[in-house]
């Protein structure tokens, strides 16, 4: 894969962006704590990284088609710097960083889009799925070391400065995807209103059977996946767990889904990672129902592990996806399955926090995971019958 100059390019942007994006979400967070004392603005900010991805991803999605991905790529990073920067300045008003916050929000699946699409081009067939995947494996790392690796920054920084060090981590990443990436030309064409295009667009690939299995498969599992997340807290908190436990807790997951992930690219060819979706993705939620039995934390820990390494079924699905979706339509496509996810993930998050103010907590990661394993068998019946993945 990094004999593939252009990949080289993408993936250090990627890692810059991902670290500018820990840096952001975690001085956010100190700076609206500091001002207000509130749990719940500070809440609030973490929040609005989910929300506006909908919004955006599907109003806007015709964009990652329209426009030549190289510009376009460059162009959002430039635009998420300008906010980060206004968000670092020491005059900016508390309700002006919820403002760009939501902002930046706004960017996001139409960034993630153009560069899912923009992957599809630059490293073809299979090189494309283990790319995709380092790629995701780098995401879930940061939420591994990233957040502590952001909280230790600041015992340096004040968290205006460390704003401004991720802003300046998205400047690297526009100058990287400006140089280290060529010139291609837009998917598609043609004129009109982006947000009408953009609809009648999302309208069609969703009415396109294939690819709506396909999203629904990549959007179910994690929005019940989340749960889990949202309600660590009090789950650790009720066994007597130290900070150090919770912290061990939360990182499961994205653990085992990079291990997952690492071994199916490492271990496994397309044909058998293509075999092992279906059966995988099936059992994906079930050790969230073992949640039932009131486990210790250790053994807890353990099963958050296994759910995050039955997460090796996205690479098959990367390439389904890929497959079912014509090119110039790609970056669209890419941009909804993103807002989807984001969105219903912050969905499943705040659904299960509500629950667990009047559930025990590992009775409502039990439920997650009972309801997320039938709903998902029947995405799985509709992904089947659309035409399973060769």
């Amino acid at each position: 894969m990094f004999g593939v100059q252009e990949f080289r390019a993408v993936f250090a942007a990627h890692v810059l962006t991902v670290l500018g994006g820990v840096f952001a979400e975690v001085s956010l967070a100190v700076l609206v704590f500091r001002q207000t004392g509130s749990a719940l603005l500070t809440a609030l900010i973490f929040a609005l990284g989910f929300l506006p991805y909908a919004l955006s991803g599907v109003l806007l999605s015709g964009l990652a088609d329209r426009c030549r991905p190289r510009g376009l790529l460059a162009v959002c990073d430039l635009l998420s710097a300008t906010c980060m920067a206004m968000m670092a300045a020491p005059a900016t008003p508390l309700a002006a960083l919820f403002v760009l916050r939501c902002a930046v929000s706004m960017i996001s699946p139409l960034f993630t889009g153009a560069r899912a699409a923009s992957l599809a081009e630059i490293m073809p067939g299979d090189l494309y799925v283990l790319g995709r995947s380092l790629v995701r494996i780098v995401s879930q790392s940061s939420q591994i070391v990233g957040y502590g690796l952001g909280g230790l920054a600041l015992v340096w920084l004040p968290p205006r400065a460390a704003l401004a060090t991720a802003a300046a981590a998205h400047l690297g990443s526009a100058l990287l995807l400006r140089l280290g990436t060529r010139e291609r030309p837009a998917r598609a064409s043609g004129g009109g209103a982006i947000v009408r295009r953009s609809l009648v667009s999302a309208v069609r690939l969703l009415g396109e059977r294939r690819i709506r299995a396909l999203l629904l498969m990549w959007w179910v599992p994690p929005m019940f996946f989340v749960v889990a997340e949202g309600v660590a807290a009090p789950f650790t908190d009720a066994g007597g767990a130290s900070t150090a436990g919770f912290g061990v807790f939360l990182a499961a997951m994205p653990a085992g889904t990079v291990a997952g992930e690492v071994l199916a690219g490492t271990l496994l060819g397309p044909a058998a990672r293509s075999r092992i979706t279906l059966p995988l993705a099936a059992v994906s939620l079930l050790p969230m129902v073992a949640f039932g039995l009131h486990p210790p934390l250790p053994v807890a820990t353990v099963l958050m592990l296994l759910v995050g390494l039955c997460a090796a079924y996205t690479l098959g699905m990367d390439q389904w996806f890929v497959d079912a979706v014509p090119e110039e339509k790609r970056g669209r496509a890419m941009s909804l399955l993103g807002a989807g996810l984001m969105t219903l993930q912050g969905l499943g998050m705040a659904a299960g926090g509500a629950l667990a103010s009047a559930v025990p907590p590992g009775a409502v990661i039990c439920g997650s995971g009972t309801i997320g394993t039938l709903s998902l068998l029947g995405v799985l019946w509709t992904v089947r019958k659309s035409g399973e993945g060769r």
